[in-house]
């Protein structure tokens, strides 16, 4: 710790990752380097030269958020499907990293945030001489767009409340309640797979869209039956993983939250734009040094490898 407070971190050593972009379907190199105190989270389009090809992990830099999350630089270099690798970096507590991708999309894995996980608890984080400065809610804030409603409000922790409602009767309605302290996201959310009905993927891929999506990075429902080889992980898994997606989004406010936030039907866009009413409303936050005690409240403090053993 720094001066009594809680410091910042990054990682031990440089991750390389391979995979496929979801809606391209090409292939995709990741790299995800360790940075210097101060610096937080930013991306780097390295098939990109002659402009600025570096974007700032920011709300105000969402540009379009249907069905991903999608960043966007002041000279239109941009970057989807952000959120998995936000979450995985947000939950397990690594504050500042440089990461160089080699396309238009982050590789979507298995749809999950497993694969980023592991490789980050196994390279190992590192402290730096800075302290974490964190965003305190202080008074509600809330969004009703049609029947999807969200809202962060005052908490001792970062708490998320989530509600998901689809005719399909293999997912219906599902309600998930979790205090993200201390390694909860690892244990109870990383593994989660992105979901999707099989005539919106068949529509989408019609469209030009998804085209690397597939049984192996999705979970595929069609009325009452999971078409994925195995099932789901969790009976509730795509609540689950709205929940995961609300923490990478949450991620780009460029501080850890302490607040609870309540998604009911909601997705990327509806969660960036209540993060851009936050801020709209200086009276409704602060942030302040975070100190050993609130840190304990903190998603990423305290994970180790030994949670990966207990995802549940």
């Amino acid at each position: 710790m720094f001066r009594g407070t809680w410091v910042q971190t990054t990682l031990k050593n440089e991750i390389n990752m391979v995979g496929t972009g979801l809606h391209s379907g090409q292939p995709a190199r990741l790299r995800i380097l360790p940075a210097s105190a101060e610096y937080g989270i930013w991306f780097r389009r390295v098939d990109i030269t002659g402009r600025d090809n570096l974007i700032a992990a920011r709300y105000d830099n969402v540009r379009d958020a249907k069905l991903c999350t999608r960043l966007s630089n002041d000279s239109g270099i941009a970057l989807s499907t952000v959120e998995h690798l936000m979450a995985a970096l947000y939950g397990c507590g690594v504050h500042n990293a440089l990461i160089e991708v080699d396309g238009p999309e982050v590789p979507i894995m298995d749809g999950s945030a497993d694969a980023f996980v592991r490789r980050i608890l196994q390279v190992g984080v590192k402290t730096l001489k800075a302290p974490v400065r964190i965003i305190r809610v202080l008074e509600k804030i809330e969004l009703n767009l049609h029947d999807i409603h969200v809202s962060l409000q005052p908490s001792e922790n970062l708490e998320i409340d989530f509600l998901i409602d689809f005719p399909d009767a293999v997912i219906g309605l599902q309600k998930k309640t979790l205090n993200m302290a201390n390694g909860v996201f690892v244990r109870e959310l990383s593994n989660s797979r992105t979901f999707c009905r099989h005539a919106d993927v068949q529509a989408m891929q019609e469209n030009g869209l998804a085209l690397g999506g597939s049984l192996s990075n999705a979970i595929v429902v069609e009325g009452d039956k999971v078409m994925n080889r195995g099932g789901l992980r969790h009976a509730d898994e795509c609540v689950r993983h709205k929940m995961l997606d609300a923490l990478g989004d949450l991620a780009l406010a460029g501080a850890p939250i302490i607040g609870r936030y309540t998604g009911a039907r909601a997705g990327h866009a509806a969660t960036n734009a209540l993060l851009r009413k936050l801020f709209a409303s200086p009276s409704a936050y602060e942030m302040v040094t975070c100190d050993a005690e609130t840190a304990l409240k903190l998603p990423g403090v305290g994970v180790s490898a030994a949670d990966l053993r207990a995802v549940a």
